[in-house]
């Protein structure tokens, strides 16, 4: 056992159940085991998290950007390096860097940039996630009108030519969609999640059940929950098969927003932090506002990381913090069909493992 790596705490939450007492082992990336820590040999080398609790690690579907370098401004392999490195001092083990409604040239620049990124041997970066353009300009949000339209058969088929085997979700807004584009970019075996969207309730419910998967940033920039049109807010939550996500910061939606919806749809909320970063060029010119970013006065992104979006939704949305770490962890693998490698601390899932405390500062990407 000693080429193993060990690591124990007082706490271990394995995505399933919390054990106390126990250890990990590691080899060659992947969980060996987990056993009483009484079963250990004498003579192996244990690390040692103490207080700290140890869980999968976290995943982040939708992200713009980190330490002054917004994707869309500077689509490039730095970029992405920082971005990385910041969802790792939050306890993410891996991303899906996003770009904001754009030109087609963007995209196709961010595009080469994880693949870029990937052949230099860049970790962490699971792809891409396109948010727009095909979205609703009577919610648009902080996206550019100008870059606002429905597609063209022929304009998503290049872009999914082009982006084969790095986009992996596409924001839309469906009723600005044909069936046709909703069938092709399901075909590419692209999610699809509606948002950005002035969706009626029935409208909404159709696009379900043609592909689209999941909701965009529940609440934010769609039609709303209302008692005689429950919209693209009250399809997702009254749909028992779509997935959401939510950013759980107090400002994108109030913290009894996100324990309503969390009452309603279980294991199909996710959280996301859709973190920007400050930036004086181009077209989305973010600013920080306390603990939030603006552009044009118009709420635009968050400030947060994924450690402390679980720290919110357990102090200030009071879900259990076992459930809030696999809103964190499992529930996006299990949207992205990773939910048999990633998102549990078992036997022959990858050892992708954090170290978490109560407190901000506290985690630790093993």
């Amino acid at each position: 056992m000693n080429s193993y790596k060990v690591y124990i705490a007082d706490k271990i939450f394995t995505g399933e159940e919390w054990l106390n007492s126990h250890a990990i082992i590691v080899d060659d990336d992947l969980v060996k085991d987990v056993i009483p820590q009484k079963e250990l040999s004498y003579d192996v080398t244990v690390n040692n998290f103490g207080s700290s609790i140890l869980s999968p690690a976290f995943i982040d579907l939708q992200i713009y950007g980190a330490y002054g370098k917004l994707l869309s401004q500077f689509p490039e392999t730095e970029s992405l390096s920082a971005l990385n490195n910041y969802c790792r001092c939050g306890g993410a083990a891996f991303c899906l860097p996003t770009v904001a409604t754009n030109s087609y040239d963007v995209f196709k620049k961010a595009i080469d940039a994880v693949k870029d990124y990937w052949s230099t041997g860049g970790e962490g970066v699971l792809g891409i996630h396109l948010e727009g353009p095909w979205i609703n300009p009577l919610k648009r949000g902080a996206h550019l009108e100008m870059f606002v339209h429905p597609p063209l058969l022929s304009e998503v088929k290049e872009l999914l030519e082009y982006g084969d085997g790095v986009i992996k979700i596409i924001t839309l807004a469906p009723e600005q969609c044909s069936n046709a584009v909703i069938d092709l970019i399901c075909s590419a075996g692209v999610i699809i999640s509606a948002g950005h969207s002035n969706a009626t309730y029935k409208e909404a419910k159709a696009s379900f059940a043609n592909g689209v998967k999941a909701v965009t940033h529940l609440y934010n920039a769609m039609s709303p929950l209302l008692h005689r049109e429950p919209g693209l807010a009250g399809a997702a939550l009254d749909d028992d098969k779509i997935m959401a996500s939510i950013i759980p910061d107090g400002y994108h939606a109030d913290y009894a927003a996100v324990r309503i919806a969390k009452a309603v749809m279980k294991e199909r909320l996710f959280a996301i932090t859709d973190a920007v970063t400050k930036t004086n060029k181009g077209p989305y010119q973010h600013e920080l506002t306390g603990d939030k970013y603006q552009t044009a006065g118009i709420l635009s992104g968050s400030a947060l990381t994924m450690h402390k979006a679980m720290l919110n939704l357990v102090n200030h949305c009071g879900i259990e913090m076992g459930e809030a770490i696999r809103m964190c962890s499992l529930y996006p693998a299990k949207l992205m069909s990773l939910d048999n490698e990633l998102g549990k601390i078992k036997k022959g899932y990858k050892a992708k493992l954090i170290a978490v405390g109560q407190q901000e500062s506290t985690c630790f990407l093993l």
